[in-house]
């Protein structure tokens, strides 16, 4: 991959509607995956043909855009990210922000199946912090959860990242009667190797092929039920996520709720999001986008670009309406979060 070189301009700082600074991007560099969740995707997913993706070139001016726009903090998201051909190429190249200081952290969330492969890489590339999502620490759920993975190689592929010096922090969705008996275990499990964790609401996003009401646990539920075990206390950390802290007194380490539905999580949200094939959504929530790969090729420079991005974040409402919807059964919107970027 040739390095992108961005000429230096002064470019006003992204403010929204909301005089929220717009620091945090998640770029999606493949709707693929390894793997197919039962909250994630269907089990027979079309996924885009690999021509309507952004090349690895695009992805580095885009993001480089957003830098110098004022974004501190890219996540590199999926899809499984790992599974996108040279990936570790870009990150080389957008490393080169780090060492500017431009950029404060370059990070990824994936699904751990190809860690073992790509940590040391990832690693040498200036990547200091990874997220890990997994769902149970129970080899045979963890087949039913994925419908085709294997625990094994992702707990060995955690391994290898922290022996390569990343820190990680699980990411785990509650899920009614699947893993709601097991969070406990899996607190103490993931502090006990140096682990923060998170835990999620299910998300309304795309058809799955199993009903979201079924599975949609509320984190208020959770806590509480939590506290049954562990004194839990609110900490102020943010990460540039949604995500709210406690600390858990008996293990010493962090625990995060993200709650798109039993809590609006969207006062103070930084980020915007950038699909693989270049479409900016400036709400998780929200169907309004915009398409930034048609001035992507439109020119060299990046002044119709810039200028994209500016009406785009613009528009960016106060909030999401997430809900789960029990009459009709459908997602709130029809997109997978493979396909905007988890």
């Amino acid at each position: 991959m040739q390095q992108i070189v961005i000429p230096t301009r002064t470019h006003a700082p992204l403010i929204d509607p909301f005089q929220r600074a717009i620091t945090y991007l998640r770029v999606s560099v493949t709707d693929r995956c390894d793997l197919r969740c039962v909250y994630c995707m269907s089990e027979d997913m079309t996924f885009l043909p690999r021509k309507s993706l952004l090349s690895l070139e695009e992805l580095d001016r885009l993001c480089s855009a957003f830098i110098a726009r004022g974004v501190k903090k890219l996540r590199l998201t999926g899809g499984e990210p790992l599974v996108r051909r040279d990936l570790t190429t870009l990150i080389r190249s957008l490393s080169r922000h780090l060492d500017s200081g431009h950029l404060e952290e370059l990070t990824l969330t994936t699904n751990g199946t190809q860690l073992a492969r790509f940590a040391p890489e990832l690693a040498a590339a200036g990547v200091r912090r990874i997220n890990v999502s997994i769902d149970t620490l129970d080899p045979d759920l963890f087949r039913k959860i994925t419908r085709r993975g294997d625990l094994r190689q992702v707990l060995d592929g955690i391994e290898t990242a922290q022996a390569a010096g990343l820190k990680i922090k699980i990411n785990t969705v509650a899920l009614k009667d699947t893993n709601e008996s097991e969070l406990e275990s899996m607190v103490e499990w993931a502090h006990g190797h140096g682990m923060d964790m998170t835990l999620i609401e299910t998300m309304p996003l795309g058809d799955i092929d199993e009903d979201r009401t079924d599975q949609y646990l509320p984190l208020s539920l959770v806590r509480a039920r939590l506290e049954r075990h562990f004194t839990l206390s609110d900490l102020a950390d943010r990460t540039g996520g949604p995500a709210r802290y406690v600390r858990v007194a008996e293990t010493g380490g962090r625990l995060g709720f993200i709650t798109p539905l039993t809590h609006n999580f969207c006062e103070s949200c930084n980020r915007v999001r950038v699909t693989c094939t270049g479409t900016l959504f400036m709400c998780l929530g929200q169907e309004d986008a915009a398409d930034l790969r048609a001035p992507l090729r439109a020119s060299s420079d990046d002044d119709a670009l810039h200028a994209a991005i500016d009406a785009a974040i613009s528009r960016k409402p106060k909030g999401h309406d997430f809900v789960i919807d029990r009459r009709e059964q459908r997602p709130a919107l029809s997109r997978h979060m493979s396909v905007t970027g988890g």
